[in-house]
């Protein structure tokens, strides 16, 4: 009877977010994860920011996305830049890289 207690606990935890490196992500689309790696922010005319990480632009294994509806959530973006950053929520894929849409100030925290 103790197994079966035991079990159940586990059963019934929520699964905790892995926290993976840029390059990682990949491999996790469709998951719930932290990525963490050094940003590089860039933010558009039409106020979409970007924050990748490992990289920057095209060439960076891993973006956060702020799109301008959502900027205001994220205040000074910019401060991102250089630093070690964690960027949580659930993976999606765009155009062949990983991405975490951001629209909450909590998915994203420097270090």
């Amino acid at each position: 009877m103790k197994y079966f207690v035991v079990a159940a606990i586990f059963i019934a935890s929520p699964a905790w977010a892995a926290t993976l490196t840029p390059t990682e992500a990949a491999k996790h689309i469709g998951e719930q994860a932290t990525v963490e790696g050094t940003a590089s922010v860039y933010v558009t005319k039409g106020g979409t920011a970007f924050i990748d990480l490992g990289g920057s632009g095209r060439s960076a294994p891993f973006t956060g996305v702020i799109f301008m509806d959502k900027a205001s959530a994220v205040p000074n973006v910019t401060s991102y830049n250089g630093k070690t950053v964690d960027i949580s929520g659930t993976i999606k894929e765009y155009r062949g890289k990983p991405e975490i849409i951001i629209s909450s100030q909590s998915q994203v925290t420097a270090k």
